[in-house]
């Protein structure tokens, strides 16, 4: 019997830090997964906040790609009985890979604020699935005292953190805040597909 491929849904979603301007290159870094190694079959869907689109153009993104918005959770509801797209999202997939995720993004996330489709989305996360977050923002913000209380209560709930790495940022300074690097993030989404594969 020739053997089921399985393909592994993920939900890339951006928050409002200039890292941003990386998703059409996370997003294209996945799929060439997809043509170079049969191993590896991923299907995407894409969350952004409404200033994570201030730092891409929607058009450098693959045309199969889903993109969802803020405005998609209110078109797609008009009436009882209508998908909710924050649940549906969370359903969809296997995985979630925030990428980048902002200081304001975590601060909402670590108090459960669910405010936009992406927070919601969150909010109704299923802990059972892995969800990976790249936190990025400018040094000052990374160093405050309550960025590592925030990290550590989404770790805490079984969320995974790719640490960002320090580098020339985009205001100029240098020290650690930048996202981690794509193929980082990539290689982080391939262990967890092999983990889940073997179960």
């Amino acid at each position: 019997m020739e053997k089921k491929e399985k393909i592994f849904k993920v939900l890339v979603a951006a928050t409002g830090s200039v890292a941003a301007l990386k998703i059409p290159i996370l997003i294209k870094k996945i799929l060439e997964t997809n043509d170079n190694n049969e191993r590896y079959k991923f299907e995407i869907r894409i969350i952004v906040t409404e200033h994570a689109k201030h730092f891409f153009i929607a058009s450098e993104l693959p045309s199969s790609v889903p993109l969802y918005d803020d405005n998609s959770e209110w078109q797609g509801w008009k009436q009882r009985g209508d998908p909710v797209i924050h649940i549906e999202l969370g359903k969809w997939a296997d995985m979630m890979v925030i990428a980048p995720l902002d200081a304001n993004s975590l601060a909402k996330m670590a108090q459960g604020i669910c405010d936009n489709l992406l927070t919601c989305t969150t909010r109704a996360w299923d802990s059972a699935k892995p969800l990976l977050f790249c936190p990025a923002m400018n040094t000052r913000m990374w160093e405050h005292p309550i960025t590592s209380k925030q990290i550590k209560v989404l770790t805490e709930w079984g969320h995974k953190e790719i640490p960002p790495i320090s580098k020339t940022l985009m205001c100029g300074d240098t020290g650690i805040g930048a996202m981690a690097e794509v193929d980082t993030i990539v290689e982080q989404i391939k262990l967890i597909f092999d983990e889940r594969i073997q179960k």
